[in-house]
């Protein structure tokens, strides 16, 4: 199991890095990205004590911790600039809060950040068909969610992304230890948003192959 989108207590997470990893290993994760929520007044400061951090962690050789942040609530003309901003800092992985249907995110913000140099778009909500083929053309991974509320439309984005040919991966967005699923539960999540058995396999080896990347 792979968690490309999980919190620390950087921003709203419960637990500090070297203990989300552990609490990740143990329920089975051989990889994470720790992508704590930023915009302009916290990025320089999350990022380069990540990068020191997922190093030791990773360095122990029990899970690989990718040092990554999640653009969030930012204005959609500033996401390109703080996503450059943030790749150049070192952040391994660029994520981007979506228009998730459970928080008033900005309109503009999915297709800002398809535009954008970033990684995934996490729980994208309603994404349009324009969107959704931006995302497959760029290589941008839409986000199968599974935490309460931003799952609401997994169906909806497992369908689009079936229909245009985007990239899909799973994440816990994990705040706390009750956020990691672990495989059973990730299966039957990913099963609910109704992807086929070829397309759940697919969906976990894209988390791979970006983690074997992005550790190259």
């Amino acid at each position: 199991m792979i968690d490309l989108h999980t919190h620390s207590i950087f921003s709203d997470g419960e637990l500090i890095p070297a203990e989300l990893a552990r609490r990740a290993y143990v329920t089975g994760y051989e990889a994470i990205a720790i992508t704590d929520h930023a915009d302009h007044s916290n990025y320089d400061f999350i990022i380069p004590r990540l990068i020191k951090v997922c190093l030791q962690i990773t360095q122990k050789g029990r899970i690989t911790a990718l040092p990554g942040i999640e653009l969030t609530h930012v204005d959609p003309r500033d996401i390109a600039d703080l996503a450059k901003e943030a790749r150049e800092l070192g952040a391994r992985i660029i994520v981007v809060h979506g228009e998730t249907l459970v928080e008033p995110v900005s309109p503009g913000t999915n297709m800002a950040a398809l535009q954008a140099d970033i990684d995934i778009l996490a729980h994208p909500g309603l994404i349009t068909e324009e969107e959704a083929r931006l995302a497959a053309e760029r290589g941008i991974y839409l986000e199968i969610t599974t935490r309460k509320g931003h799952s609401l439309s997994n169906g909806y984005v497992a369908g689009m992304a079936r229909q245009c040919k985007a990239k899909l991966v799973l994440d816990n967005d994990a705040h706390s230890p009750a956020d990691l699923v672990g495989l059973d539960m990730a299966m039957k999540i990913a099963r609910g948003a109704g992807l086929t058995a070829e397309e759940i396999v697919a969906m976990f080896a894209n988390s791979q192959s970006f983690v074997k990347r992005a550790c190259a």
